[in-house]
């Protein structure tokens, strides 16, 4: 078997360097920071959301839609816990996502450190690779010497959270290979909106639906706690939607959220329960009306933004300012500027062209030896573990796949 280098000590680079030496190749790993498995020991709040045993086809986004399911149906979920269970991880299931019984994510990162020492694959930390150049073998040009290999898999990441190593280093050495780059953009992040508002609600939290309408179509809707901060909107729903809004916003669309905050009621319904609250409250001002009801910084920009003095008596509030105000509890529109920077997003969405790989090894589909892992391709996963999910699988099918 032949000499393997992976760029990058990540969860997929990690997984191939395993699945590589199992199949008794030689294999280096080369991580440009001064430990591998950052990224891992960031995933799930320190608490590592390995994976889910939820697994649909929407749970994977990407420019073909049909690629990642070609990929993960060679090493699904289970294989993936059995993976693990082999290496003494003991799952904990909440609600679908897993995570360790110890609930530790440095648990992860150290059984397959153990089993990469257990192969003898050789770690080098601190190393950043410069340049690749493809002749009969691979030379790796980097600022600590050069090396060679047989095969190279490229397990980079993207742009996302560059302070634990995905810089998208991988994205120019793969376009200096030949390869087409899918613009990356932001994704799992929160969107950013110039309303003023913002500042008072800040720290408001709230079960809401939120609605993704770009050029005035609906593109996706995302049901879950919004949280709201002094430049726009975070939380899981946020975090959902943020790819298609990202991606919307670099092609200069116009991209508006549409919140409602009372979904499991109509808009007749809502409207009744403004009009019953108000008759059995006619001594009360409309702020003190929404008590109760709502947040209070909620409350007070609601009516604000619907144009109802807080201090209006109840009785003197008539059908037309209801009207509004169900309006602003049912569709409030909220425009996005942008979505937050790659050092806030979780994920990077777009990457290398899946077009140009095989899926069923991840090799090259332009330079014979040369593989790609993870994140830097053009596939991103919803929350949940589905982005560690796929780093697990396509480390084991590139590691499968050099033999």
């Amino acid at each position: 078997m032949g000499e393997v280098i992976i760029v990058g000590g990540g969860a997929s680079g990690l997984m191939a360097g395993i699945i590589a030496a199992r199949q008794k190749h030689k294999v280096t790993i080369l991580e440009h920071k001064d430990k591998i498995g950052k990224k891992i020991l960031a995933t799930g709040n320190g608490k590592c959301n390995y994976t889910n045993l939820m697994q649909t086809p929407e749970c994977y986004r990407s420019s073909d839609s049909t690629f990642p399911g070609k990929v993960l149906a060679q090493f699904d979920v289970t294989k993936t816990l059995d993976f693990f269970s082999d290496l003494g991880i003991y799952p904990k299931e909440k609600r679908g996502y897993i995570y360790p019984n110890s609930e530790q994510a440095a648990s992860i990162v150290e059984v397959l450190k153990m089993e990469l020492e257990r192969l003898n694959v050789k770690i080098q930390c601190n190393i950043h690779v410069e340049r690749i150049v493809k002749k009969e073998s691979f030379l790796i040009i980097t600022n600590k010497g050069q090396f060679r290999a047989d095969k190279i898999i490229l397990a980079t990441g993207g742009c996302a959270s560059a302070q634990l190593g995905s810089d998208g280093s991988g994205y120019e050495l793969a376009k200096e290979l030949g390869h087409r780059i899918i613009k990356p953009l932001p994704a799992l992040v929160q969107l950013k909106s110039s309303e003023k508002y913002f500042k008072t609600l800040a720290g408001v939290r709230i079960e809401a639906l939120v609605k993704l309408f770009i050029n005035q179509k609906l593109m996706t809707e995302e049901y879950g706690e919004l949280l709201m901060a002094n430049y726009g909107v975070s939380g899981i729903p946020i975090f959902q939607i943020s790819r298609f809004a990202a991606k919307a916003l670099s092609e200069n669309n116009k991209v508006i959220l549409k919140i409602d905050f009372l979904p499991s009621l109509n808009w007749t319904e809502v409207s009744n329960l403004i009009n019953n609250r108000i008759k059995n409250n006619p001594v009360k001002n409309m702020e003190e009306l929404l008590i109760g009801l709502f947040n209070h910084k909620l409350a007070y920009v609601m009516l604000k933004e619907a144009g109802i003095p807080a201090y209006l008596p109840c009785k003197d509030a008539n059908q037309n300012k209801v009207t509004n105000l169900v309006n602003q509890i049912k569709e409030w529109s909220i425009p996005i500027n942008e979505p937050n920077s790659f050092d806030q997003a979780q994920v990077s969405a777009g990457g290398i062209d899946t077009r140009e790989i095989r899926p069923d090894t991840m090799e090259s589909k332009l330079i014979k030896g040369l593989y790609f892992t993870g994140e830097i391709i053009d596939v991103d996963g919803t929350c949940g573990g589905y982005n560690l999910q796929w780093a697990w699988t396509t480390g084991f099918v590139a590691g499968m796949g050099l033999s």
